[in-house]
């Protein structure tokens, strides 16, 4: 299975306890253990690891540096297609969505048999209609 996790996912991963604890974290931790087993890839667009780094560090700067190292270890591509900002560009106008967002939505559409997963309600509603795109809390692994 081939998928791409926006932040709203991935952070899931780092804001699991504590003060920080978001819902549907299970579901997210899920797809991190597939990935380690190998059963899922991930391929994420450019911009990725910037927005990983500055919300960490805006919510969680004590660990944020061992976070980050935690994150660059989990194994995914980068997706470097010619026609991905212009997707995002398309995506965005259309849906009327922040770049970024529509970013993560276009690798989808670039990639073939990728898929988005979002636990971003008000982006998944928005964009559910053009496809390729799963919510956290309903994803069946």
């Amino acid at each position: 299975m081939l998928l791409v996790v926006d932040a709203s996912v991935a952070l899931k991963w780092f804001l699991n306890s504590g003060a920080h604890a978001e819902s549907d974290t299970e579901q997210a931790l899920e797809i991190l253990r597939q990935l380690q087993r190998g059963a899922i890839r991930l391929v994420q667009p450019p911009h990725f690891f910037a927005e990983m780094a500055a919300v960490l560090a805006r919510l969680k700067p004590k660990e944020c540096q061992e976070d980050f190292r935690n994150l660059q270890a989990i194994s995914l591509e980068i997706c470097d297609h010619p026609g991905l900002y212009r997707s995002a560009l398309h995506l965005s106008v259309s849906a009327g969505q922040h770049l970024f967002d529509t970013l993560y939505h276009a690798v989808a559409f670039v990639t073939p048999a990728a898929s988005l997963v979002t636990a971003d309600s008000r982006y998944f509603k928005n964009a559910v209609s053009r496809g390729k795109i799963s919510l956290l809390s309903e994803l069946v692994l």
